[in-house]
């Protein structure tokens, strides 16, 4: 049985529901593969209209289905209407692809012969998503995988099966046939014995996850033994580095939002604050005071963050992340470290009893090094830390050094400093003075290292995802012609010899 609670209130229980094994993974697996065809004939303008629904029927029930992200993961309600505009943004830049799946007329080096290219659909597609952004994210892959003629098996993350359940029922609400889009609800060793499961049986063509870097190893490796490229959106540990020459208070800002927005539980969350030496300290006072007076607490109401999704989250922030602390290190802008609760209080906390919920005292961690375990390591939870650095070398040794390559940012007035960044971060998505978190639906998302395989997401670019290209050629001379063999040749006067 799989429990989700209201990580604001352990004791609302915001759904139950029983666990699937390995056989009905693959059990889905099967009838999508079943489904798919069927899907696929449907003529793409025809399934773009299918996608127009889906935007119409989710800007609908917008607010109703961002309450229910806040009460499930403890995203702030602002937040929560964002990512739900995410999903209605998605379908609306997806409804005109379905005319634009466009191909290639290309040359033929030969007489009476012409050359195609065609965008084919993958087929079935795995997809298996995390639960900070519970329905956003999975329509990045969801939307595109149906749009290219897909049928899709998604397995949400067993903390928010209520968002997934919700999110699935307004997308088949659009007019999907049954069995193309399957919600399957289970924990991590009975999903990965399912993928494995049908992968070996060929019921699987494509999979797509947004999780750990931990696990994206794992079903790269399964996905590679089918010789299958899955999709993987993994962690980051993103730096944001302030210039001399930034605006300070902007900075600031952006390093408040990136850092502790969403209690810290973004993967394109902000790891390390790099600040030049001549404004590191001014730095420091003023995002030590704005996190000192940081709204957190009940998500419905106006907060800056509210609870940590879950126990198994709160439990790793409080063992593993504070722990990274060094002596050598400084602690500013909170009112205590870990949990709130009453022995531990968090001066302004809003909203009723903190004990009833999952919350955690926003961490500020100055004086990292290049080699500090803080400095590489991804943490998922409300802790930044603060590096400063002399020069450029040093403040992109900083910015690269972890082997994460997701998001980056820079605050400079400097064009010079701007391109000089975006050339040499390895970070697959990179702002100039705005936070490391945020996206749009027509920009790809994704990383690189640690951060991902350089698979992308949004936009056009994740339709490389789920589909593939098929070439055709037409010969209409009426007799064999050979490529490569019986070409035409120049004529004499113009060739010569070597």
């Amino acid at each position: 049985m799989i429990v989700s609670r209201n990580p604001t209130d352990l004791d609302d229980v915001v759904l139950e529901v029983d666990g699937a094994t390995a056989d009905a993974f693959a059990d889905a697996a099967r009838a999508a593969r079943a489904a798919q065809p069927v899907w696929a004939a449907v003529p793409a303008p025809i399934r773009g209209q299918a996608v127009a629904n889906m935007a119409q029927i989710v800007a609908a029930n917008k607010e109703a289905l961002a309450r229910l992200v806040t009460r499930e993961v403890g995203k702030p309600y602002a937040e929560a209407l964002g990512e739900v505009q995410e999903v209605v943004d998605t379908a609306q830049f997806f409804i005109s692809e379905g005319r634009r799946l466009y191909g290639q007329t290309v040359p033929s080096e030969m007489p009476d012969k012409q050359l195609f290219t065609f965008r084919q659909p993958v087929g079935t597609a795995a997809i298996i998503t995390a639960g900070n952004f519970p329905v956003a994210v999975p329509s990045w892959y969801i939307i595109p995988a149906l749009l290219a003629g897909n049928a899709v098996v998604w397995k949400p993350a067993e903390y928010a099966p209520a968002c997934g359940d919700a999110l699935a029922r307004l997308l088949v609400a659009a007019g999907l046939p049954d069995g193309v889009l399957t919600v399957v609800h289970g924990d991590g060793p009975s999903t990965f014995a399912g993928l494995e499961r049908s992968l070996d049986e060929g019921l699987i063509d494509k999979v797509g996850f947004t999780g750990s870097t931990d696990v994206g190893r794992e079903i790269g490796a399964l996905c590679g033994r089918h010789l299958q490229s899955p999709c993987l959106e993994l962690g980051g540990k993103n730096p944001l580095v302030v210039m001399a020459d930034a605006d300070l208070d902007l900075a600031v800002e952006g390093a408040l939002f990136s850092g502790f927005g969403t209690a810290g539980q973004r993967c394109t969350s902000l790891g390390t604050a790099i600040v030049q030496e001549a404004v590191h300290d001014e730095f420091v006072l003023r995002l030590s005071a704005a996190v000192g007076r940081a709204p957190m607490g009940d998500p419905t109401q106006d907060v800056l963050f509210g609870p940590l999704m879950t126990e198994r989250f709160l439990e790793r922030f409080e063992n593993e992340h504070l722990n990274l602390v060094r002596d050598h290190h400084a602690l500013h802008g909170s009112t205590g470290t870990g949990r709130v609760t009453a022995q531990n209080p968090r001066d302004g906390f809003v909203g009723g009893d903190p004990e009833r919920g999952l919350f955690a005292h926003p961490t500020l961690v100055t004086g990292v090094r290049v080699d500090d375990d803080i400095a590489n390591t991804e943490t998922f939870g409300p802790i930044v830390g603060v590096a400063r650095f002399g020069d450029w070398e040093e403040a992109m040794a900083l910015a690269n050094g972890h082997g994460y390559g997701l998001s980056s940012a820079i605050y400079t007035r400097d064009a010079k400093h701007a391109l000089r960044f975006r050339e040499q971060v390895s970070a697959g998505m990179v702002s100039v003075n705005n936070s490391t978190s945020g996206a749009e639906a027509h920009l790809p998302f994704g990383g690189n290292g640690k951060s991902g395989n350089g698979s992308r997401q949004s936009g056009i670019w994740v339709l490389e995802q789920f589909t593939r290209w098929q070439s055709m050629n037409w010969d209409y001379a009426g007799k064999l012609q050979k490529a490569q063999m019986d070409v035409l040749e120049l004529p004499a006067d113009l060739a010569f010899a070597l």
